[in-house]
């Protein structure tokens, strides 16, 4: 039996808060309305949701959420008062939800992202909505996924998604800002993210949240290369979720390119940081993009950072472009020493040489 295709709906604390400081609970129901209305057309749904500390604040009396330990407390009052709002709601139409608060930590570690995966699948597989959402409340910036874009993003990946509904107070991305630029038109379709494109992509649109456009971008891109279409789209009016299901809505869509078929690299893509990166000559470039082949010590020009055997590094051209991640088999101090030699010389430089491959190509994504 083929399992529903999943859509994964990311909802701004702009869109939950209708631009307001408090939660906008009459829109918060006509969004439940319509994931309850996909569910019954056969898809899955997971809600990648904002607001926590919107939610907070609402509670408190006093303004606060300027410092950072203010804001992970508003979190941790709002996080409750939130999955109570979507519990409820979901419930007038019978349908249960779970939540799931995730850290950077919970991606980067493979172990900890099987898991994270399984849970979601479970969720999914009983018939139960994931809810979802940074734990803000104990992450700090080292293990931070930094915002619910990128987040959902990740959690479009664990969830092998169809779709990734990215809802703000925007329509989509524009050929400049429409908030200044009269003459900014809406880009309706991106097949290719290049880095005019992202400096198309302006800053956070609002105090309340902490994406902007260019967060968006990030997710998409990120999101596209495991095999998931993304749609960036005004998260307010009427149907939104189910026009954009349509095409019937006013956004910027992101072809999906080829999906990694290997869990490993779908892994790769997801959230593993970069500790370091190898800038590697012309045909060893050729040869990765090319011809699919492992990175060899022989095409290794230069060595940044420090990083230990198993981590996972950058590839990047002469040129500055990062074209592959991957699992290095090799720390910084033994590639310094056998870059640009041939892989029959490796035993004769190092004392102990795992691998004859610097980065084989089952252990790499091409980007």
């Amino acid at each position: 039996m083929q399992r529903p295709h999943v859509v994964v709906v990311k909802l701004g604390t702009s869109v939950l808060t209708g631009g307001t400081d408090k939660l906008d609970k009459a829109h918060m129901v006509e969004l439940v309305r319509q994931c309850c209305e996909l569910k019954k057309q056969g898809y899955q749904v997971v809600l990648v949701s904002s607001g926590a500390v919107a939610a907070g604040r609402e509670q408190l009396i006093t303004p606060c959420g300027r410092s950072l330990i203010e804001k992970q407390m508003l979190a941790a009052i709002g996080q409750g008062q939130l999955i109570h709002i979507w519990q409820s709601l979901f419930a007038l139409y019978g349908v249960n939800v779970g939540q799931m608060l995730l850290t950077r930590a919970d991606v980067e570690d493979r172990e900890r992202y099987l898991n994270a995966r399984d849970t979601l699948n479970a969720l999914l597989a009983h018939n139960v909505v994931p809810i979802i959402n940074e734990n803000d409340a104990v992450a700090t910036a080292e293990i931070k996924v930094g915002d619910n874009d990128n987040l959902s993003a990740l959690v479009a990946i664990l969830a092998n998604a169809e779709k990734l509904l990215l809802l703000t107070d925007q329509e989509g991305l524009f050929t400049g800002d429409p908030r200044s630029d009269a003459n900014a038109t809406l880009i309706n379709e991106v097949s290719h993210i290049n880095d005019e494109l992202r400096e198309l992509a302006g800053g956070s649109g609002t105090t309340l949240g902490t994406g902007g456009m260019a967060t968006k971008l990030q997710a998409a891109d990120i999101a596209r290369r495991a095999g998931v279409e993304v749609i960036i789209a005004k998260g307010a009016g009427k149907n939104v979720i189910l026009n954009c299901m349509a095409d019937k809505l006013p956004g910027t869509r992101f072809l999906k390119l080829t999906a990694p078929k290997d869990g490993r690299k779908k892994w790769l893509l997801a959230g593993p940081k970069s500790t370091g990166q190898l800038v590697i000559d012309d045909g060893a470039s050729l040869a990765l993009k090319e011809r699919g082949a492992s990175l060899l010590a022989k095409g290794v020009k230069t060595v940044r950072g420090q990083f230990e055997r198993g981590d996972v590094i950058e590839v990047v051209t002469s040129q500055g472009q990062c074209i592959a991640k991957g699992l290095v088999n090799f720390n910084h101090q033994e590639i310094d020493q056998i870059k640009g030699c041939h892989s029959s010389q490796i035993t004769e430089l190092l004392v102990f040489a795992p691998s004859s491959e610097v980065i084989h190509r089952d252990d790499m994504i091409l980007l």
